[in-house]
């Protein structure tokens, strides 16, 4: 018999694990059990030594008595629980990366550890044009003075009305799943899309339309700019004073990818000056921001909590993924989504004649 344990929340529910599970890898010799995370009801936070993480080690440990795969979201997998799971040798995170994993330790362990890629691309791509529209047309701002008993009529002005897609100029920073989403709809409405991503194919982006720029002149040439990159070491404050500086005067800036990618600190000067005319938000550098946080009072400025990738049929995708990847792994094949693929090289090794 082969044991999983689904630690699901209350986004992706256990349930979702196990019935996609089933659906994947209709077998006999399956027992399963479950735990349900207290996220997003409760924050996620750093855990031990991993990262976005929700529920407590001690809980796991219990929770993983007997399990050889564990699938989860959110569960925080530290060097601690390896040390006290010895049965355990897949663990499949329906995320973008398994940033609730020690790799390290789950290497050492000799744990596989799958993830989700792309699990929330359309959801993300779509809000982050929902972001867009939001700030280019004040519809959150005007919503609010409306329900305030205030009928701004004012905002007909020249000088206070907003910008059309149609015939902008939209830099993406990133061009992976999500950007190349954003772009499609994008070039739809008939924007003209600029990109910057070091990693992308200069090709491939040309045969969907879109222009490859470096960084500083994406920034100078486009109205509005979105984030799409994944944080780094290396694209850490990849936006900064300096270089926000070089935007046209007026342009809107969106981050609905990771707070960490934009240095927050200029961006109430940036917006009363008017170099950023609208700013749009869904990740922040401390989730949830401290209530004196400056851009709570600066102007023109939407905001959501970190809600992008936020869709059922995100939840069930994700656990369709994950669900795929363990009946390989039951079946003898490799995982297609491996974040430690040099466990499975040893496996393999150890496994010859």
């Amino acid at each position: 018999m082969t044991h999983i344990l689904a630690a699901g929340d209350h986004f992706v529910a256990a349930s979702l694990f196990i019935d996609a599970i089933r659906a994947r890898a209709p077998r006999e010799d399956l027992t399963f059990s479950s735990i349900t995370l207290p996220w997003p009801h409760t924050p996620f936070g750093p855990i031990g030594s991993v990262h976005e993480a929700s529920g407590s080690v001690p809980e796991l440990i219990d929770a993983l008595a007997g399990a050889r795969i564990a699938v989860t979201q959110m569960a925080p997998f530290t060097a601690e629980v390896f040390a006290h799971a010895p049965d355990l040798r897949l663990i499949s995170v329906c995320r973008g990366g398994p940033v609730n994993v020690d790799l390290e330790a789950a290497t050492q362990a000799g744990v596989v550890v799958s993830f989700a890629p792309a699990r929330n691309a359309v959801a993300a791509a779509e809000f982050a044009v929902g972001l867009m529209l939001s700030a280019m047309r004040r519809i959150v701002t005007t919503d609010s003075e409306l329900k305030a008993g205030n009928w701004r009529g004012d905002y007909y002005a020249f000088e206070n009305t907003g910008l059309e897609l149609d015939g902008a100029t939209v830099g993406l920073i990133g061009y992976g799943a999500i950007g190349r989403i954003v772009a499609r709809i994008l070039l739809a409405f008939g924007t003209t899309v600029l990109a910057y991503d070091p990693y992308a194919n200069p090709a491939a982006l040309a045969a969907d339309g879109v222009e490859v720029v470096d960084l500083e002149d994406l920034l100078r040439r486009s109205s509005v700019v979105s984030l799409h990159a994944r944080l780094t070491a290396e694209t850490h404050h990849l936006l900064n004073a300096e270089n926000l500086a070089l935007l046209p005067h007026g342009a809107v800036l969106v981050n609905s990818a990771r707070g960490g990618l934009l240095d927050y600190a200029p961006l109430p000067d940036l917006l009363r000056s008017g170099r950023l005319g609208a700013l749009a938000l869904d990740v922040y550098d401390v989730e949830p921001p401290p209530p004196e946080w400056p851009l709570f009072s600066a102007p023109n400025v939407v905001m959501t909590p970190h809600l992008a990738g936020a869709t059922q049929q995100t939840a069930h995708r994700a656990a369709s993924i994950v669900s795929a990847d363990i009946a390989r792994y039951l079946t003898g094949e490799k995982p297609l989504h491996v974040a430690n693929p040099l466990v499975l090289d040893t496996l393999a090794e150890t496994a010859r004649p």
